[in-house]
């Protein structure tokens, strides 16, 4: 049986050259500079296809890439949780064992969309389409990654005799990687952006080898400025934002004391400033300390 292409119709691929697995922030696009680290790879050969099977980590966690070269050198890739790989692993072995059940290919039978087994996988605002289909070249998996805020659908097709191939090298990655997943935290939250006035603020929740932090960034013009708040102290920093929102309400008693405060600081700060003022001009203040003059 021939090999097939990565693709069906609207695929989105691109030519690979050397060193194109590195570094793909697509998983994290909120991230900056080069945090991404890869632990392990696996390369496998199916007909005359390649897969990379990367195992990477970024401060949002660690995540499988999969990345499948063509014998053109064109590249499809797409990205799994290791929790999804887990899943996705899973559902290799029944669309193998369906595949095993299937007689020869019949080309007077083939479902009019080629589909011979589908399912469908829910991970946040992924979904991922699994489609065993059969065409002229024979049949394979199909794996596509969409994105619920929209953006280009990635896929990659998996030929139906590599996938048992396939199941096991993902598995050897999972024994070795999710064994201590408890120490990270591969699904956190994605960042939030905040607008006010001329200025953007950005929440990012990342991890490193302390633990999980949140990261707000004020961002005006080209002058950026951010604090890092660990997860610990988050409740904290809860309670005492809810607090001040309680007390500057509108039409809050809290609100009156407040400004009644600060209007009463601010008429000391005044008084003070005049005091001091006519002790400074009338050479008063303790012989003229703090550089001032006085003229007979």
């Amino acid at each position: 049986m021939s090999d097939l292409g990565s693709g069906d119709e609207g695929s989105s691929s691109q030519k690979y050259h050397p060193g194109m697995e590195q570094g793909s922030a697509e998983y994290d696009p909120g991230q900056q500079g080069p945090v991404e680290q890869e632990l392990a790879t696996k390369m496998l050969q199916i007909q005359s296809k390649r897969f990379y099977l990367d195992v990477k980590q970024n401060r949002r966690g660690r995540f499988i890439k999969v990345a499948e070269i063509g014998a053109d050198g064109r590249r499809s890739q797409i990205f799994l949780a290791l929790s999804t790989a887990a899943e996705f692993r899973d559902h290799l072995s029944t669309f193998s064992d369906f595949y095993s059940s299937l007689g020869p290919p019949n080309p007077e039978n083939v479902p009019e969309d080629g589909k011979l087994r589908s399912e469908m996988m829910v991970k946040d605002n992924r979904r991922y389409y699994l489609d065993l289909k059969e065409n002229s070249r024979g049949r394979f998996l199909r794996v596509s990654q969409t994105i619920t805020r929209g953006g280009p659908r990635s896929q990659v097709a998996i030929p139906a005799q590599g996938m048992i191939e396939f199941r096991d090298a993902l598995t050897d990655l999972l024994d070795e990687f999710s064994a201590d997943e408890h120490a990270y935290k591969p699904d956190l939250p994605e960042g939030r952006h905040v607008h006010v006035d001329n200025k953007n603020f950005y929440f990012d929740i990342g991890q490193n080898n302390r633990g999980v932090y949140m990261r707000i960034s004020e961002v005006k013009t080209n002058i950026r400025t951010a604090i890092t708040i660990p997860e610990k102290s988050w409740p904290r920093f809860r309670d005492i934002l809810a607090d001040y929102c309680d007390k500057i309400k509108p039409g809050s008693s809290g609100a009156g004391s407040v400004a009644a405060t600060a209007d009463q600081s601010h008429t000391m700060g005044n008084s003070n400033s005049t005091q001091q003022h006519l002790q400074d001009t009338s050479g008063g203040g303790g012989g003229g300390g703090g550089g001032s003059s006085s003229m007979k």
